[in-house]
């Protein structure tokens, strides 16, 4: 497909098009913020659900054999972990797994680890059920990001952590943690009895030159104390599907991760999401190929853009995800007059890295899964906003 040819998401029930009201934003904004694409999804994934439709009742279902075949098939090919059926537990979303994940291994007023800035359903989750939020903030030097490994042993220590969700790849920040970063987590984890929830979901996201590791494939006792959070929504633009699967190695992990779920009313899951993750997972291959190639190509689009139009914003290198983390301190705004500047000025939708900590004050994310065209346009309407400070 090409991956430049641009659709018309309006007046679709589009959260990122037609929402802006309901968010108290402007009418007439060009949106690059929640994390879905603007490419059609795979086209063995429309003719799947094509052919479901045509048999026109849609009743409660249970995946076959070979919805776990080709889960299985993509994380051994693509990943190197070989999973086993019996892990598998399916929810409508990766959030409300971590939700799961924090009321069945904790209690209320228990302390959560999170690395700030996060993808801010993060913080959501811990605070709604009333659990303690614990930071252990990411080292931001030189452009780039970092574990602050120390502060993360003694906020574990001092704090009495429970939990740790872990992001990676990291959202907003665009790191694909290491072997030698995730191990040393990982250990530290198991010394102090943590439990970590993994959300991998931007696991097939890994920039050339970088490769993603499924934390818990690194060890058989990080297997043991790990909930791996996967779906194949972001990749291959399936959210609206609900479908997410939920990897968990420990058995009673996942007795308790599963009562939990049965505690919320929640069993089968959307039959639509099940066709259309195994159809991606089984002839999507190619497509994701393109894609990460046409990403690539916007990813130094926008590098090249910024160096030569808008020096003073500063791309933090990613390693992976279609999201982009940018720089804004540089232009001396605070946080309030540099969201006014991008919704107001620019007439672009973003996400304020405000959102995600305050850490992230000064920075914004960008989605660049789209076509170049609109990336272009994005770029140079923040310009134009720019040239007017």
């Amino acid at each position: 497909m090409s991956f430049d040819t641009i659709h018309d998401r309006k007046n679709t029930n589009s959260l990122k098009y037609d929402c802006a009201a309901r968010y108290g934003k402007p009418g007439g904004l060009l949106p690059l913020w929640v994390a879905d694409m603007d490419f059609p999804a795979p086209e063995c994934v429309n003719e799947a659900l094509a052919e479901r439709c045509r048999h026109g009742i849609y009743g409660y279902s249970e995946p076959d054999e070979r919805y776990f075949q080709a889960l299985q098939s993509w994380f051994s090919t693509r990943h190197g972990w070989n999973v086993e059926n019996g892990w598998l537990i399916k929810t409508p979303g990766v959030v409300f797994a971590l939700c799961a994940a924090i009321r069945s291994l904790t209690r209320p007023g228990d302390s959560v680890l999170i690395q700030t800035p996060v993808y801010y359903p993060f913080t959501e989750s811990i605070l709604a059920n009333d659990r303690r939020l614990v930071r252990n903030s990411l080292v931001y030097q030189d452009g780039g990001y970092s574990i602050d490994f120390k502060d993360f042993e003694k906020k574990i220590e001092d704090e009495k952590v429970k939990l740790f969700l872990l992001c990676n790849p990291h959202n907003p920040v665009g790191r694909v943690w290491t072997e030698r970063e995730l191990v040393r987590m990982g250990e530290i984890c198991l010394r102090h009895g943590v439990t970590v929830v993994s959300d991998e979901i931007h696991a097939d996201f890994a920039y050339p030159g970088h490769r993603h590791l499924v934390f818990a494939s690194l060890r058989p006792e990080f297997e043991q104390i790990a909930i791996t959070c996967t779906a194949p929504t972001k990749t291959f633009n399936l959210a609206g599907l609900q479908i997410s699967n939920i990897l968990i190695p420990n058995q009673k992990i996942r007795r308790a991760f599963r009562a939990e779920l049965d505690r919320a009313g929640y069993s089968q899951a959307n039959v639509m999401g099940l066709i259309a993750c195994r159809a991606a997972y089984e002839g999507g291959a190619q497509w994701l190929d393109d894609l990460k190639e046409y990403l690539v190509g916007n990813l130094d689009f926008v590098r090249e853009y910024l160096r030569g139009h808008l020096p003073t914003i500063r791309l933090v290198e990613p390693q992976g995800t279609y999201l982009i983390w940018l720089d804004c301190t540089a232009l001396g705004l605070d946080d309030d007059a540099l969201n006014r500047l991008i919704l107001e000025k620019a007439g672009l939708w973003l996400d304020s890295g405000s959102m995600f900590g305050e850490e992230g004050r000064g920075f914004q994310r960008i989605n660049i899964a789209c076509p170049r065209a609109v990336l272009r346009q994005a770029l140079e309407q923040l310009e134009r906003a720019v040239a007017q400070l």
